[in-house]
């Protein structure tokens, strides 16, 4: 899937299937979308992981947001301090805010 996604861009492309049909970002319309990156992620380069707010293009702006944490790379985005610290925050306020109450 990495390879798909990230290397040869089936999913920007239109092109990624999964089981046999397309999958289709732009018919993502009724939830939030939180994006996250590393700012020193050497794997998943800056603006990757982005890119997803503009294919998830029916998610009205208000639910959209995006997250750099600096300092961090590919595996100190989900582990370690900064994680604990600075991102899961972002996560859980982004989760409580989708789903208030």
């Amino acid at each position: 899937m990495v390879q798909k996604v990230f290397q040869e861009h089936d999913l920007a492309r239109g092109a990624l299937t999964f089981r046999g049909r397309p999958v289709r970002p732009e018919a993502i319309s009724r939830t939030a979308l939180l994006t996250v990156e590393g700012e020193r992620d050497d794997i998943c380069a800056l603006g990757q992981t982005l890119a997803a707010q503009d294919l998830c293009s029916s998610v009205r702006p208000w639910q959209r947001t995006h997250y750099v944490q600096a300092g961090v790379g590919h595996y100190g985005v989900f582990s370690g301090k900064r994680w604990r610290q600075q991102i899961y925050p972002v996560v859980r306020n982004a989760i409580h805010a989708a789903h208030p109450g």
